[in-house]
């Protein structure tokens, strides 16, 4: 088996060599790059299984590099911020990062995130998944990862296609908050966590520009309920 590959976006060289270090001492292959132009066209250019990209970056910002990968990819973003910038995780997660993890962190604990968000990758586009999931106007394919509303197609980050997937599997029931971190970040939900609303939320306005009606309804306390558009 291929080994996985990953991007970081990272000004820190220090870091980034460690971090490089430790990751391909893992099995991966790494390339780290210091700049956000740079980073981004790499990005764009290779296909690369996840990116770890950082906030403060030269040329451009991690959130300017972000928005601009996201009119061309959805590969899998892990936002590197910084510990207490409640705000950079916020506006990363809008802007269509997958997850965030502050600095400093323990590197066992990225190595975690890494592993858990390929590995759902790589599960969602085995042979065997390749089918199609349907609810009224809802489709989505498993296998192309992609997704479409009244028939038009709307461009999906891995982790809003996910989160998206479990809905739909059993509409009308509730889905936690626990269950879609653990089944979709691969981890469990801390207090205080906002990152599951901040995906759900972008999801919502996604599919609001091709139905005329609120799909996932927050049961407050529980979770989420996918419900019908008509």
């Amino acid at each position: 088996m291929a080994k996985k590959s990953i991007l970081i976006i990272d000004d820190d060289t220090e870091l980034t060599q460690l971090l490089s270090e430790y990751l391909m001492s893992n099995d991966f292959d790494v390339m780290a790059l210091h700049d956000g132009q740079q980073g981004l066209e790499a990005a764009i250019k290779d296909d690369y299984d996840l990116i770890l990209l950082d906030v403060m970056l030269p040329s451009l910002n991690g959130f300017e590099v972000l928005q601009k990968l996201r009119q061309a990819k959805a590969t899998p973003v892990i936002m590197l911020t910084a510990k207490g910038e409640d705000y950079d995780r916020i506006y990363g997660l809008e802007v269509g990062a997958d997850d965030y993890i502050a600095k400093p962190f323990n590197h066992r604990e990225l190595l975690a995130r890494v592993k858990a968000m390929v590995r759902r990758v790589d599960l969602l586009t085995q042979p065997q998944n390749g089918h199609t999931i349907t609810f009224e106007d809802i489709e989505l394919c498993i296998q192309s990862r992609s997704a479409k509303i009244n028939q038009q197609a709307i461009t999906l980050t891995g982790t809003e296609f996910e989160i998206l997937i479990l809905l739909l599997k059993d509409p009308l029931s509730i889905v936690s908050k626990e269950t879609i971190s653990q089944e979709v970040l691969g981890r469990r939900l801390a207090a205080y966590d906002r990152s599951i609303d901040m995906h759900v939320s972008n999801l919502r306005k996604k599919i609001a520009q091709y139905s005329n009606h609120e799909r996932i309804h927050t049961i407050r306390g529980s979770g989420y309920i996918m419900v019908g558009g008509k």
